[in-house]
């Protein structure tokens, strides 16, 4: 799936950037696999910490206050900033809980929200892949993001 991200991305002229956290920057790796990901790939970051989210992608406090780090809005706004601090065209945002700990009743383990901005329009998705183990978790978000971009793109 990578393969044909990657191809989209350079048929469209598109260039793209991660941010990362619960995945810890495993789908820009994935990405980074297929040859020519250099035309394509601008940055990448993983920020794990609520205050990197702040600093480095402009996520507002407040919506991480009022909606929980792990949320479509936080996705919305970690997507759409770091397109912007990189100059792409495609945003991807990954936020979630992968266990073993950190779940709640509201947001249990599993529980990974999306954020995709391309040229500017935004589309936030949660997924619940439940409580399939840590790095399960993680791969099955990277899988998620590569499906939906090839369905986007």
């Amino acid at each position: 799936m990578e393969n044909e991200v990657v191809l989209k991305l350079i048929n469209k002229k598109y260039h793209i950037a991660f941010a990362e956290s619960c995945t810890a920057g495993l789908c820009a790796a994935k990405l980074v696999n297929v040859a020519s990901a250099s035309k394509v790939l601008n940055a990448s970051f993983v920020t794990y910490s609520n205050e990197a989210k702040i600093k480095y992608l402009g996520v507002k406090k407040e919506t991480i206050d009022t909606y929980d780090v792990v949320s479509k809005e936080v996705a919305y706004e970690m997507a759409l900033g770091v397109a912007k601090e990189t100059n792409s065209e495609v945003g991807v945002s990954v936020t979630g809980v992968a266990g073993p700990t950190g779940g709640t009743e509201a947001i249990p383990v599993g529980t990974v929200c999306f954020g995709f901005s391309i040229l500017g329009k935004v589309i936030t998705e949660e997924v619940h892949f439940n409580d399939i183990g840590r790095n399960n978790v993680r791969d099955e978000a990277c899988s998620y993001v590569f499906k939906r971009l090839n369905e986007l793109l």
